[in-house]
């Protein structure tokens, strides 16, 4: 069984590359058309796919990075987005200047 699983490992790289081409817009392939691509994936079974997953695809950065691009569409937790606990605070002080006269005679605050 040990002696068939390169040949697995190449099928089923081949097999990924594949959908993963196939799923790929247009738009996001590199340096070839798509349908090059798919040729080059099945026609050279170890180099093809390697060179698609390297070269074929842009790919996104994940994580922090990404200096200019456009906002994360990820959702982010409550306690970790900046905006949230900006208007947070926003709130807190609305309220701390709100009802800080109130309950003094003599003052008027509307």
């Amino acid at each position: 069984m040990l002696r068939y699983l390169p040949f697995l490992l190449i099928i089923a790289l081949t097999i990924y590359a594949f959908i993963d081409c196939l799923n790929t817009p247009e738009e996001e392939v590199k340096h070839l058309p798509k349908t090059v691509w798919v040729l080059i994936i099945l026609l050279f079974s170890i180099v093809g796919p390697v060179v698609w997953l390297f070269a074929g695809r842009k790919r996104s950065v994940v994580g922090g990075g990404g200096g200019g691009r456009a906002r994360r569409t990820q959702w982010v937790a409550p306690d970790d987005n900046p905006e949230f606990l900006k208007s947070l605070r926003e709130e807190q002080e609305r309220k701390k200047d709100g009802d800080g006269g109130k309950g003094e005679p003599g003052t008027d605050k509307d």
